[in-house]
């Protein structure tokens, strides 16, 4: 998979001149993208450079503030059934007493409404996602009780539980262990393997690298194009102010660059 759209499809995402940011301040503009349905896209960059910013003018949450931001060929928000947003910050962490269950479910209830009841369906689509995420077991503990791991998978369950089309994922793996993160990756490679579309802000290099479009962000556009093709030594010096190598398909992290402040 490329990401590119073909034969005429409407594209999933589509951005022109796009500036994004809060009130009139622009944190990032000019950003040019297409992405076409079973694709992959990587926002790459350190806090602040971005990303959050561009993932929530996806997500209808910020509106642009220059250019245009396409969703399936309309505006952000305009079909909250096909997207699924997850953030960084959860406010019901708060709520109690919330049980795991109970948060997985909430995913559903942009499809039932105020009135109706959840179906058979809505509850397999809720079980399955919290099993493939490996909390089937704590579906009745108190979210209040779990660790950060744990209810960082929670809200990832939630997140795929929603069945959406287009999957817009803010740093998921914080909290995260090496296991954990195989079990997420696994599930976002399923996701893609049923059709849809999946951008994920990270800072994990590797995982950028494969997938099918990464976007180097650093206040500005630093690259896009091929994970596997923009991710190189100069990028990443502009992006992260690391210097780094491929190695057997990967690429490694060699050291971080120092950089004199003025005075020094």
């Amino acid at each position: 998979m490329s990401g590119a759209v073909t034969g005429g499809a409407v594209p999933v995402l589509a951005a022109g001149r796009l500036s994004v940011g809060y009130g009139r301040k622009a944190v990032v503009e000019g950003i040019e993208l297409e992405l076409g349905r079973g694709a992959t896209l990587a926002l790459v960059g350190a806090n602040g450079s971005g990303k959050s910013t561009l993932l929530k003018t996806m997500a209808g949450l910020l509106p642009a503030l220059a250019g245009s931001m396409k969703v399936f060929g309309g505006r952000p928000g305009r079909n909250p059934s096909r997207v699924a947003y997850l953030g960084q910050f959860h406010s019901n962490q708060l709520m109690l007493p919330l049980r795991a269950l109970d948060v997985v479910r909430m995913a559903r209830y942009p499809t039932l409404g105020l009135m109706r009841r959840a179906t058979a369906e809505d509850e397999r689509m809720v079980r399955e996602a919290m099993e493939r995420m490996g909390i089937g077991g704590l579906a009745r503990e108190p979210l209040s009780g779990l660790s950060g791991g744990q209810r960082q998978r929670v809200h990832i369950a939630q997140a795929l539980a929603r069945g959406a089309e287009l999957l817009l994922l803010d740093e998921p793996e914080a909290n995260l262990d090496a296991e954990s993160k195989e079990t997420l990756l696994s599930a976002v490679r399923a996701a893609v393997q049923a059709g849809g579309t999946v951008v994920i802000a990270t800072h994990d290099i590797k995982e950028a690298s494969r997938c099918d479009q990464a976007m180097l962000l650093a206040q500005r556009v630093v690259a896009y194009g091929p994970g596997c093709s923009v991710l190189t030594p100069d990028t990443l010096l502009s992006t992260f102010g690391v210097t780094a190598r491929m190695e057997e398909g990967r690429v490694v992290v060699v050291e971080r660059e120092h950089r004199h402040e003025c005075g020094e």
